[in-house]
């Protein structure tokens, strides 16, 4: 080669110092687009099984702990509908979490789905939305009996109402954040024709 054809040559690359080109507008980044939907869908299913657990454990707390308010003084949680009805919520509370939770564990640990994605995500939008409005009933009805009992006197048995009540608020806070997870799931279910 002489030296004009040399400078014709395209120069040899650097092969070590190498720089991947830029992707034009528009183009790249699919695989890493992906990735990033699969770790926030996991961290949305792991969230949710989360959420549902907490629920569970306050609404079994809350079920306990006013089932077992009977005191040798005369004061029972039966002789007030607000406290039965606290009674009655906690424990649908705690079978509609139960159930819930069971199928969400199931599908993350078998990776595979029980009932069609967008018929689950309907279930559990609109289940855990009318659980979490029974829980705030139930605790908004018990409350001004607690009070009104209190003022006559604070014992163990208004005690107990008490953390019940507050059991139920803390389920319902659960299960309203596991709602809004739901209704993120289901506005981001894709359907295809």
């Amino acid at each position: 080669m002489t030296n004009s054809e040399e400078s014709k040559a395209p120069a040899a690359a650097d092969v070590e110092n190498q720089q991947a080109p830029a992707p034009a507008a528009g183009v790249g980044g699919g695989v890493s687009e992906i990735v990033g939907r699969w770790k926030r869908e996991d961290l949305v299913k792991r969230g949710c099984v989360a959420l549902r657990g907490l629920a569970l454990l306050f609404s079994f707390l809350s079920f306990v702990i006013m089932a077992t308010n009977k005191h040798g003084d005369g004061r029972n949680f039966d002789q007030y509908e607000e406290y039965r009805y606290v009674l009655a919520i906690a424990v649908l509370s705690f079978l509609y979490t139960a159930a819930q939770s069971l199928k969400h564990v199931y599908e993350l640990s078998a990776a595979r789905t029980l009932v069609q994605p967008r018929t689950a995500a309907l279930v559990d939008f609109f289940g855990d939305q009318t659980v979490a409005y029974l829980l705030m009933s139930a605790a908004s009805a018990a409350i001004p009996m607690t009070n009104r009992i209190r003022e006559g006197a604070d014992n163990i048995f208004t005690d107990s109402c008490s953390s019940s009540i507050s059991m139920s608020f803390f389920a319902f806070f659960s299960l309203a954040l596991s709602a809004m997870i739901a209704g993120y799931k289901l506005s981001t279910q894709h359907t295809y024709i």
